[in-house]
């Protein structure tokens, strides 16, 4: 998880795609970084998570005339419409003037109708977050919710054993699972609890797979090249006696507005292209950052200084890769590429059906073909997604 490199976000502050930056300083290619999740409801302000079982239950989403909004976007589904579906559908109503609050800047979820009896049963965890980081009681009032960055689809190219593949081939000893490796199970969108497959399906796989690597290996490990050790601590030194340079949180901050406004839940042409740009200033910024706490132990100051080299890695490569990609495809949706008989949904598969992969060397990019041959079912064939 690193959807921190967003202004908001539903993850936890320690998810800083430490392993991506990792990978990418190595060499290692990031793939497919434009395709980013949006989960409807975070908590206005705050981002904590709003789970979809509100909306299971019952809970219906209002924009500032007490509309119920996604009849109009989704008919049939409604409320209870994709997450990107949904997202949009919300920006939208926030774009044309119609949020909730002082700004307008958010929309309602309503659970109110709801027997109280329910809610305390079904949705006590959701009661109590919205309490605390809302100050709202769901019972008595809707709750204020905005689009937050959530998933992403992309990460550390890998099979389906875990094996991190570069040019076809396996990174030897090299293994990725969990949301920072991407075995493309997700395609360009994933579906809710689909990062299950993530953390169980593939965890184990790579686990599996290590242990036999580790026992075909011989007794005696190779030495290791001086060089590539020397790279780690010279970063840290860099950090030590940086002067005169720039705050981490004015370098985080900046990186996090630039990728809300130029890379978020709809995207334009004119403001991606801007966003290359202004990515490449933060990155200078990241480059100086400068920690007044010098010390050596638990210095937290140093800590988010490395982390948000981390960030700027996944943040350079969503941001180049979106730009590059001048189609709509799941998640990544573009004004200058809307839904058309000869595009649906925006897609262009003759130019853009294959994968990207982002290298740091040089803000490079390639691209990969899909596999559209499962291994034990029948291939499902692509169509247009509608509601």
């Amino acid at each position: 998880m690193y959807t921190r490199i967003f202004a908001s976000s539903t993850n936890a502050f320690i998810n800083t795609g430490d392993g991506l930056g990792m990978a990418a300083r190595a060499g290692i290619p990031l793939e497919d970084m434009e395709f980013w999740q949006f989960h409807p409801t975070g908590v206005a302000g705050a981002g904590v998570l709003i789970t979809e079982g509100v909306r299971g239950e019952g809970g219906i989403l209002r924009n500032s005339a007490g509309e119920r909004f996604m009849e109009r976007y989704a008919p049939n589904a409604k409320d209870l419409a994709s997450r990107d579906v949904v997202s949009r559908a919300m920006v939208t109503e926030i774009n044309e003037g119609r949020g909730c609050g002082p700004h307008q800047d958010h929309v309602l979820l309503d659970i109110t109708h709801l027997d109280p009896a329910v809610i305390m049963s079904k949705l006590p965890g959701i009661r109590e977050i919205s309490i605390k980081f809302a100050g709202v009681d769901p019972i008595k009032a809707p709750i204020p919710v905005v689009p937050t960055c959530h998933y992403q689809m992309g990460g550390i190219p890998t099979n389906y054993h875990g094996e991190v593949m570069v040019h076809g081939d396996k990174v030897p000893g090299f293994y990725a699972a969990g949301e920072c490796a991407c075995a493309s199970v997700h395609g360009a969108n994933r579906l809710g609890t689909n990062s299950l497959l993530d953390l169980l399906v593939f965890g184990k796989s790579s686990g599996n797979t290590m242990i036999d690597y580790i026992k075909a290996q011989p007794q005696e490990l190779p030495p290791l090249a001086m060089q590539d050790v020397d790279r780690a601590p010279a970063r840290v030194n860099r950090l030590d006696t940086q002067t005169n340079g720039v705050a981490v949180n004015d370098a985080r901050t900046a990186m996090q507005r630039n990728m809300q406004t130029h890379c978020g839940v709809f995207r334009f042409k004119d403001l991606l292209s801007e966003g290359v740009d202004k990515i490449t200033e933060v990155e200078k910024m990241v480059q100086q950052t400068e920690i007044s706490d010098k010390s050596k132990v638990w210095n937290t100051a140093r800590t988010e200084a490395l982390e948000l080299e981390n960030l700027i890695e996944v943040a350079k490569a969503t941001m180049i890769s979106a730009n590059a990609r001048t189609e709509s495809r799941g998640a990544h949706v573009r004004d200058d590429a809307p839904d058309t008989p000869e595009h649906p949904n925006g897609r262009d598969d003759q130019n853009w059906l294959k994968h990207t992969l982002w290298y740091r060397d040089g803000n490079r990019l390639e691209y990969k073909p899909v596999n559209m041959k499962p291994l034990s079912v029948e291939t499902i064939a692509l169509k247009t997604r509608s509601y």
